[in-house]
């Protein structure tokens, strides 16, 4: 048996990153969501002692859709994850799976000196974490 290879977050995160502010409606959301083809956006930070926050589709899908709510009446603060777990870019994948295995969460911004550089998920440690699959 071979000796695993080692994989760090920054070689399978999605480096395209949107935000957007927490004041913004969850149909606008969604609409800027399906223009740049993204599941998740960052929540901007409203100063420097603030945290970021993140919304994920399925947020809008359980708190928007299935309870019947006007995606044009909800704001995003209402229904994002604030603060969020983040990972740092040379972490090895298999702490990053686990990480989100024992939070119960499924994507994670990556943040290197206070910046974010990208968002790492469940799909893309599957999808282009394994070697085998070149």
């Amino acid at each position: 048996m071979s000796q695993p290879t080692w994989v760090p977050v920054r070689d399978v995160m999605r480096k395209e990153v949107t935000f957007i502010t927490g004041r913004t409606d969850v149909l606008e959301a969604m609409r800027i969501m399906k223009r740049v083809r993204a599941t998740v956006l960052m929540v901007e930070k409203r100063d420097e002692q603030d945290e970021y926050g993140m919304l994920l589709f399925s947020d809008i899908a359980k708190q928007v859709i299935a309870k019947d709510r006007a995606p044009e009446r909800v704001n995003v603060y209402e229904i994002m994850a604030k603060p969020v777990i983040s990972v740092r870019p040379d972490m090895n994948i298999r702490y990053c799976a686990r990480l989100f295995d024992n939070f119960g969460i499924s994507h994670a911004p990556v943040i290197e000196n206070e910046e974010v550089l990208g968002i790492v998920s469940y799909y893309l440690i599957a999808l282009y974490g394994l070697p085998d699959l070149d």
